[in-house]
Order: structure tokens, then sequence, then C-alpha cells
């Protein structure tokens, strides 16, 4: 058996040392899981809504040490756990005021029969691959609305976050889910594939890198069965006019370097008309220049640790090669901080090669990148000019000018005058590399799920018309 260690990114030292499932134990668990299942499925909306009800006070309740659980596995700092732990609960509670909405039978036109519906029914054991940056939410979207259908979930979290993981299992038991409904595996990404291909498992979702998408995407086709995937993002944000403009740079910087910059519908591109390009990134230099980067539990901190030293490299390495190139200008930052642990300076970038590797492919860390556009179809054409479709924001004082605008951009989300905005009532997803599906809001319930035909006819009037 494997073991890994919880390595804290605010001080790159080790803690806890966790052992990773071997291949022998997946019947178990997946025979766990289906067994569980033959329960749950069978419990009625009130038995559900009380525990999704429970969870949701279960999460503010532990607030603090949920919070700091996350602090310690990927550097999150603790305003911005909690801020999470509360969209979790609110995501929870959603789907238990709306429980009954969101599973109603639709009564079709009888059509010849005595009675035609379509009811709402689970699937069956579904698996969650679930990435760090967001340990509980990512969690949560995925898990109410199909905990809610009547499906039981199998887990399998980064493996950066073996506390965050467990008290996702460990919070809905005691909120009265039964034992196997939800189950957490340590494992590693690559004994997923065989839990894919499984025939117990009737689903999988998966929030990741698009290399992980593919491979999942494509064991899951061979084995027909639904997935739903939720990749990066190189998300544009697109300035129309100066009237605002340092309020807007506000809104982008605060947006852009939360989670420290490590979020797939974060603002990626800052595109900007050409006639206030120097006054933004004169700005940016100022502000970016001034942001602190603390620990965790820094209540000072603007920005915190990458999630891992490797990752913080990473992104060095890129920014650095860009510069060598010549396909990226460093205005700010863009090094390694000298200290124990994930930290790097918060970065600008300017003068980037929109086909350039740092141009094209999402940076998943504090860096912001400003684009200089002539007009507003330059800036259109340099939005779409991605292989990613997950958000993008337009800002602009005149409304009707900015809706038209966003209408032309392809993505999955598009918000104007403000970006980002994730809730329980909003659809989640994006198209083309950024993945395909949705989660939350009744979409959430929509895709795992069969929705199954009835038609009851008396015998005298059967059969409507021949099958094909």
């Amino acid at each position: 058996m494997s073991t890994f260690a919880l390595d804290n990114p605010n001080t790159g030292r080790s803690e806890k040392e966790f052992d990773r499932i071997n291949d022998s134990d997946r019947d178990d668990i997946l025979d766990r899981s289906t067994a569980a299942y033959a329960s749950w499925r069978t419990s009625s909306i009130e038995e559900r809504v009380a525990v999704l009800n429970a969870t949701a006070d279960l999460y503010e309740e532990r607030a603090d040490e949920l919070a700091d659980y996350i602090g310690r596995e990927m550097g999150k700092l603790t305003r911005w756990a909690k801020a999470e732990i509360q969209i979790v609960a609110d995501i929870y509670r959603w789907y238990a005021e709306h429980a009954h909405e969101l599973l109603a039978d639709e009564y079709l036109p009888a059509s010849g029969a005595q009675q035609t519906v379509v009811k709402k029914e689970p699937l069956g054991p579904l698996l969650g691959v679930m990435p760090w940056n967001f340990p509980y939410y990512q969690v949560a979207r995925f898990a109410a609305p199909n905990l809610l259908l009547g499906n039981t979930i199998v887990l399998k979290h980064a493996s950066i976050c073996p506390l965050s993981s467990q008290a996702c299992q460990d919070l809905l038991e005691e909120a009265g889910l039964p034992k196997d409904a939800f189950i957490n595996i340590y494992a590693s990404g690559s004994q997923m594939d065989a839990f894919v291909a499984d025939k117990r498992i009737k689903g999988v979702s998966l929030t990741g890198s698009e290399a992980a998408g593919a491979a999942v995407a494509q064991t899951a086709g061979k084995h027909y069965k639904k997935s739903v995937l939720e990749l990066g993002g190189n998300d544009p944000f697109i300035v129309l006019d100066d009237e605002n403009l340092e309020w807007v740079l506000e809104q982008f910087l605060k947006i852009r370097m939360y989670n420290t910059g490590q979020a797939c519908n974060a603002p990626k591109r800052l595109i900007v008309m050409d006639d206030f390009y120097d006054r933004t990134v004169e700005f940016l230099e100022q502000k970016i220049s001034a942001l602190s980067v603390g620990s965790y539990d820094d209540e000072n901190a603007d920005i915190g640790p990458l999630s891992s030293i490797g990752a913080r490299d990473e992104i060095v390495e890129r920014l650095e090669q860009a510069a060598k190139e010549g396909t990226a200008t460093i205005r700010v930052g863009g090094t390694a901080i000298d200290r124990e642990g994930a930290y790097m300076e918060p970065t600008l970038l300017t003068d980037v090669d929109p086909c350039a590797e740092v141009g094209c492919n999402e940076i998943f860390g504090p860096v912001a990148i400003v684009y200089k556009v002539k007009d507003v179809e330059e800036a259109i054409a340099l939005a779409n000019n991605s292989d990613y479709g997950l958000s993008s924001s337009v800002w602009g004082t005149d409304l009707k000018q900015a809706y038209a605008v966003a209408q032309q951009l392809e993505d999955g989300m598009t918000f104007v005058n403000e970006a980002s905005v994730t809730a329980a009532n909003l659809p989640f997803g994006g198209i083309n590399r950024s993945g395909y599906g949705r989660e939350l809001a009744r979409w959430g319930v929509g895709e795992f799920v069969n929705e199954h035909l009835y038609r009851v006819s008396d015998q005298s009037d059967a059969g409507l018309s021949p099958a094909l």
C-alpha cells in the first residue's frame, strides 16, 4: 500500500501521512456503493431534504475547523475559505428548499393513453473526480443534486486534500446520510480508469485538467456512460470605456487574484482599448506591486501561497521562458519569493503574444495579462481567439452596447459588469476545451438522471403507433 503526505504549502513541510487504496479494494468500494444505492434510491424526498439541510447547518457550524483544513492543504486564506464554506451551505440548502420542484413529475398530453408522465429517477453510483482549488465547493455542486436524486457517490479528491475530502463524507454521514452512500477514497489518478470502466459506475464528473478530462471522456464513452467535464479557462475581461476605469480595474484585480489566481473561471485576459491602455498598465503596476503575500492565517495577506511548490515553480519557469523568448514582458513580479513555502510574487504581463504558450494556455496563479486593442471588433476577435470557452465578461457604461458585445462571445457563461459569479441557482459550465455539461441550479439534476417515460393505457386502446 502506497502512502502520501499532506504537504503544507504555507511552510513547505510535510505533515500527516495517508494510505492510498490498493487496486484490490475497488470491488469492495463499488459493492458498498451499489448496496447503499439500493436503499438510498427508495428514500423519500423528505428524508433526502433533511440530510441536505442538516449538512448545510454542519458546514456553517464547523466553518473554523473546515477553513483550517484547506488553509493547510492548499493555502487558501481563511477569509476566502469561510466564504467558500458559506457557498457550500447555500448549495445544500438550495437543493433542499427546491427539492419537490426539481424532482416533480412532468405530465404530458395523454396522446391516446390514460396517462403519460416523465419521472426523474437516479442512475446509480457515480464517480466524482475533484480538484484542490475549491475543495468543498467543487464537491458540493456535484454531490448535492445527485444525492437529492437518489444517486450514490464515490469521491476521488485531489491527493493534496485528504482532510477536506474526508470531511465531506463525515459531515454528510453526521447529517444522516446512510453509510456508503458517499464514499471518500484516497486514490491516484492512474487508478481512476478502472473505476470509470466498471459497470457499477453509471456516470462520472471530473473537474480538472484537459488531459485528465480527455482520459475520463474516452473511457466513459467506450463504456456507454455519461460524463460531465469542467476543465480550464482563459477567460477574457473586456473593458469598453474608461468612464469608471479605476473601479473596473479594481474589480478585475480582486477577481483575478482571488484564491491566489487559482480559479478556472477567473478572468485571465484583460482586454482594453488603446486610448486608455497606458493608464491601465500604470494603475495595475502600482496595485499589483503593493499586494501583500502571506500564509493562510495571515489576516493582512492579500494573496496566499500557491497550492504546492511544484505548481509555483512551473508558473515561474513558464514566465521566465516567455520573457526569454520575447513573447511577454514581465512588468511586475514573476519570481519565486525567497522563503519557505510555495510563494511567488504577484505578476503583471504585457506585450503577450496571444499565440504563445502563456497567451493561449491558462496560467493558474497570481498573474494578470493585459492586451491592447484598437476597437470593439478587435476585442471580440481576441476574446474568441481561444480553445477554451468557460466564461467571459464585458464592462461598460452603455449597457445596450455591453450586452450586444457579450452575445458575440463564445463561452458557457458571460457576464456584464460582473465576472466569475457563482451561486446555487446559476448554471455553471463551459464549451470547447473548457469541457461540457452543466452543474448547479436545475441543470445540476439534469445530467445524471433517468428521465423515465411511463405510459398507462387500457388494453382496448394500447399501442398508439407501432414501434419503428
